[in-house]
């Protein structure tokens, strides 16, 4: 069997770049590729290469990994119910801090350095995530989103920026509350009318069992989930982001996938190649 060639990669790449340039890709980023220098950088240069292929990218991050770590410093252990932070008063002010303050203005930098032309923004600008506080249960100040106002997402990517959201919202009152990056990300691509929603993740994607890779599935049709949920295949943190896709793809957002974001380009993988890379949801 023959190596591949640059020009089979690109043989192979050239009818998905045609069929993603000029639409919108929301990437949400969290996880191991936060924290890891090489897959940093790996994400950033993938983001980079879609944006100067004409797709009209927007990368929504969260930031648990470097929320844990600033929370032990000041000796308050993380919690979680559900698979979502439970951010009381004090929570919520790191939160902010790091999300809005240190990490989105670090991955505007890191694209700007790669000549990524990048904008730092946040949910509370514009109003653009506005939200009230979530009741289903107590998890402090949590904000379940209530409207996405998209122009100024829309008005830099308009201008070629690539748009860097930090998941924090505000309610009519100017109260600001922690969003789900998932969440987050599930809701701007609806508003955007985006045609696909990238989830990046520290599993390789949905697995029959968590325990085995091999056990990966490739495609999942939404009417599926609610029986992998009580199946006890879907669970605990993966709630959450599978329910976002689920209701991404329910409200107009063609494809959502969940992928494995501890492999290096692993954003190109799944957007410009046949095998693809996690587990695509469609409707």
């Amino acid at each position: 069997m023959r190596e591949r060639t640059i020009a089979d990669v690109l043989t192979e790449a050239q009818p998905y770049m045609k069929k993603y340039t000029g639409k919108t890709v929301v990437v949400k980023y969290g996880g191991n590729a936060m924290v890891n220098e090489e897959l940093k950088n790996g994400v950033m240069e993938d983001v980079i290469l879609m944006n100067m292929l004409g797709i009209r990218t927007v990368v929504v991050h969260g930031g648990g990994p470097e929320i844990n770590q600033l929370l032990k410093r000041i000796g308050k252990e993380p919690k979680f119910i559900g698979g979502l932070r439970y951010t009381d008063e004090e929570t919520m002010e790191i939160v902010q801090m790091v999300l809005a303050g240190k990490i989105n203005k670090d991955l505007v930098a890191r694209l700007g350095s790669r000549n990524g032309h990048a904008i730092g923004l946040c949910g509370v600008d514009a109003g653009m995530l506005m939200c009230r506080r979530h009741t289903a249960e107590d998890l402090g100040f949590v904000g379940d989103i209530t409207a996405v106002n998209p122009g100024p997402i829309l008005q830099a990517l308009d201008a070629g920026t690539i748009p860097v959201i930090a998941t924090i919202g505000a309610d009519s009152a100017g109260h600001t509350y922690n969003i789900n990056a998932d969440t987050a990300a599930a809701a701007i691509a609806i508003a955007l009318g985006a045609c696909k929603l990238v989830s990046l993740t520290d599993i390789p994607g949905l697995l029959m069992d968590k325990d085995n890779p091999a056990t990966l599935l490739h495609e999942v049709k939404i009417s599926d989930v609610p029986g992998l949920v009580s199946g006890g295949v879907i669970s605990g943190g993966m709630l959450p982001k599978i329910a976002c896709c689920v209701d991404s793809i329910a409200k107009g957002v063609k494809e959502a996938v969940i992928i494995d974001g501890r492999v290096l380009h692993a954003i190109l993988l799944e957007m410009f190649s046949d095998k693809g890379n996690g587990t695509l949801f469609v409707n």
